[in-house]
């Protein structure tokens, strides 16, 4: 199975551009490349019904996120604060960047 290119890293603030959750804003938690998806904080909720281990901890009900595709993700600018496309720029001392296409600020992973 081929990786899925794509610019975006964990920790990015990404925006879900289609789907049940189109709209919401997160950040990202987990990425598997190999499938192309990723799991973003509080986007795609579903719901796991949690059989009893033992006698003390009880069956429940758990509300965790689900992956989305990659394909519908946009990175939020920090600079401009919109969803943007990202570029690459190589800068003098030879590093790789990532670029916002509409103001060309840089854009660092918050860790």
């Amino acid at each position: 199975m081929q990786k899925k290119h794509t610019y975006l890293k964990v920790n990015d603030q990404v925006e879900v551009m289609a789907g049940k959750d189109k709209g919401r804003v997160g950040k990202i938690l987990v990425m598997d490349r190999n499938r192309g998806k990723a799991v973003v904080e509080k986007v795609n909720m579903i719901k796991r019904h949690m059989k009893p281990r033992s006698q003390e901890q009880p069956g429940q009900i758990i509300e965790k996120e689900a992956p989305v595709d990659l394909s519908n993700l946009l990175l939020v600018c920090s600079g401009c604060t919109k969803t943007v496309r990202i570029g690459r720029r190589v800068l003098e001392d030879g590093s790789k960047v990532r670029v916002c296409k509409k103001c060309g600020e840089t854009i660092e992973t918050k860790a």
